[in-house]
């Protein structure tokens, strides 16, 4: 549970310093966004989301 936290913050840090870093190109973001498919979105996140699965697995199992 304690890595779940951590993995939690560290995301709302990474975001914030992107927020803090670079306004303008969050903003331009968010509007080409709002125009993307659903589907497009969709398997960005999911690529995403396998992307640090596979992380986590070589972080967990081949280095530690």
């Amino acid at each position: 549970m304690t890595d779940l936290i951590v993995a939690v913050g560290l995301v709302l840090v990474i975001e914030g310093l992107l927020y803090a870093a670079f306004p303008e190109g969050m903003k331009k973001m968010m509007q080409l966004a709002q125009t993307m498919p659903d589907n497009s979105m969709r398997t960005g996140g999911l690529i995403a989301a396998a992307g640090g699965i596979v992380i986590i697995w070589v972080t967990r199992v081949l280095i530690g």
